[in-house]
């Protein structure tokens, strides 16, 4: 449904996109993921067709950007980055004028145009200039008009951005929907978001692609996973009583949120309970034990600066 082909993206010196490649399949998430400058939203102009590439190929839904560039657009629905609009036009009036450059007419248009205003909460802001709204309803605004013909394929850039929880819930309900019949590529720099909504992960770093799995995979890359966390009110102690127990790798006190982590040691997860045993066979006292699923945001900086690979 989209497919990436060594895309290359060079800007004179500047090298932005590096050979990357990749397939998305009907009813997969694939979340992009990248620092700033990693050529995510390069990637995904060159794939939209408003970006020519200087080496690849991209086609979406069978249909090469650059040989067949209306048919691609057709099948497609694109959120770009700050999702831009026409600040003197009221919703109503802009969201009518995408749906008839998409070619829609009468009652297809209305019954459109009617979906997207009630799936994405629009009503309440359809009169006033888009300049006016908040930075979270011109994204919804842009989201609407990117779904407003109905696409196969999607491609959004940080669609939650500048949302709060509540609407940032309701939008990741909506791709989910979506997906079911659809092909959806999203960059998002909120890493939640990934296990929330994507079925598959790709990181990206230095115009390269470093990563390429399921959010779970990413997340058995952690040493976090299987980890066995607890706050304890005396650190010393409690590593006194820990140190070296069988199948744990390590420890490490964190200041930050101020829990005693036990990492696991073979991949196989430390037994919560044996921990627990031996803290109170020493009468260390802790609270809020619990077994760790794994740090998407470790993974990430491990990878994106060089110290992993795919």
């Amino acid at each position: 449904m989209i497919e990436a082909n060594a895309l290359h993206k060079r800007y004179g010196r500047l090298l932005a996109v590096d050979d990357i490649s990749f397939k998305v399949e009907p009813g997969e998430v694939l979340g992009f993921l990248g620092p700033n400058g990693a050529g995510k939203s390069t990637t995904m102009k060159m794939i939209a067709g408003f970006l020519a590439p200087s080496a690849g190929t991209a086609r979406v839904c069978g249909h090469d950007v650059q040989r067949e560039p209306l048919a691609a657009r057709r099948a497609l629905g694109y959120l770009p980055e700050g999702a831009p609009a026409y600040g003197e036009m009221e919703p109503a009036a802009f969201l009518r004028f995408v749906g008839q450059v998409r070619g829609l007419r009468g009652e297809v248009l209305k019954s459109r145009l009617d979906a997207v205003i009630s799936r994405l909460a629009l009503g309440g802001v359809l009169r006033q200039p888009v300049d006016t709204l908040s930075k979270g309803f011109k994204r919804r605004v842009g989201l609407a008009a990117a779904i407003l013909h109905d696409p196969p394929a999607l491609i959004l850039d940080e669609p939650t951005d500048g949302l709060d929880p509540n609407q940032k819930h309701e939008v990741r309900t909506l791709i989910r929907e979506l997906a079911r019949e659809r092909t959806v590529l999203l960059s998002t720099h909120i890493l939640e978001e990934v296990e929330a909504v994507c079925t598959r992960a790709m990181i990206v770093a230095r115009g390269k692609v470093l990563a390429d799995a399921a959010p779970a995979e990413l997340l058995a890359r952690s040493r976090y996973q299987g980890a066995v966390s607890l706050q304890v009110e005396d650190s010393i102690a409690a590593r006194a009583a820990l140190e070296g127990m069988p199948g744990s790798s390590g420890l490490h006190h964190d200041g930050g949120d101020g829990r005693l982590y036990v990492f696991p040691q073979g991949g196989k997860p430390v037994s919560a309970e044996a921990v627990a045993e031996r803290l109170r066979q020493r009468g260390v006292a802790f609270s809020g034990l619990q077994t760790e699923r794994g740090r998407l945001d470790e993974v990430f900086r491990r990878i994106t600066t060089g110290e992993g690979a795919a």
